[in-house]
């Protein structure tokens, strides 16, 4: 996939001689397009029949816990050692995200550390948005990650950096971020109504672990301890992890000219 640089143009004379921008989640408020998300909704027959069966309860269940349906921003957190994909969700830039929804990844595939090249069966670990939205997925729905992202060029196998990560259902991997057939629905319909309402870049941040449960952190510290490379990319992502933790938002990603994440 071509990097479009065109989200960050208003940080080019700040940024230009020392960053490359990776990701930047637009921000802006948008009046929701009735037509947009039909245009999601009547993809198929399939995602058709999904929406008129699943979006009644999603509204009741985002009401019985204080969330506006739909919602018009979304985040998306995934941890490979945990299993688990966070749904965070808000409908104001100035406010808080707040979690709506914890699915557990039913497989996994590869081992701690980012992806690096086609073949590896790494699950990739940094910040991502998802770029497709596919109704016709071998694998239920699936909604497309675009990796290799700014850092992953620089870092990853020049020639064969991998690609094709997608989250999607039928509970199988071989490096992306399977749910089930039910949790890709939920998910898929979240994030259709974002798209739709003009939230062009929703952030999927990946992390190797929960950096603050102390299991899953213990695991991290014992798997990198004889691979400084990887403890240093591992604590380059906690900062981010640490940010959303304080302030519930999330930072604005760049990405230096050694591949190595920045944050603002």
């Amino acid at each position: 996939m071509r990097y479009n640089p065109k989200p960050f143009t208003y940080m080019k004379n700040l940024y230009l001689k020392t960053l490359l921008i990776v990701l930047f989640v637009y921000t802006g408020n948008i009046s929701f397009s009735q037509s947009a998300f039909n245009d999601y909704k009547r993809a198929s027959y399939k995602t058709n029949d999904i929406f008129n069966k699943k979006e009644d309860s999603l509204s009741k269940e985002f009401a019985k816990k204080g969330l506006q349906w739909p919602a018009k921003y979304v985040y998306i957190r995934s941890f490979k050692y945990d299993a688990q994909l966070e749904v965070w969700v808000k409908n104001d830039t100035r406010e808080q995200y707040k979690l709506f929804k914890t699915y557990r990844v039913c497989m996994q595939s590869g081992t701690m550390g980012p992806k690096r090249f086609q073949g590896d069966y790494q699950v990739p670990e940094g910040f991502y948005y998802i770029n497709e939205f596919n109704p016709n997925s071998n694998y239920h729905l699936s909604l497309g990650l675009n990796y290799p992202n700014a850092s992953d060029r620089i870092l990853s196998d020049s020639l064969r950096p991998g690609g094709d990560i997608y989250i999607h259902g039928s509970c199988v991997s071989v490096g992306c971020i399977p749910l089930t057939d039910d949790q890709i629905e939920e998910l898929y319909i979240i994030t259709s109504y974002a798209k739709a309402n003009g939230q062009d870049f929703i952030p999927v941040h990946v992390f190797p672990v929960k950096y603050n449960v102390k299991k899953s952190f213990d695991y991290l510290t014992a798997t990198t301890k004889k691979n400084l490379p990887l403890q240093q990319f591992a604590l380059q992502l906690r900062e981010a992890f640490d940010k959303f933790e304080e302030k519930k938002q999330i930072p604005l990603v760049l990405v230096n000219k050694k591949g190595q994440y920045v944050f603002d």
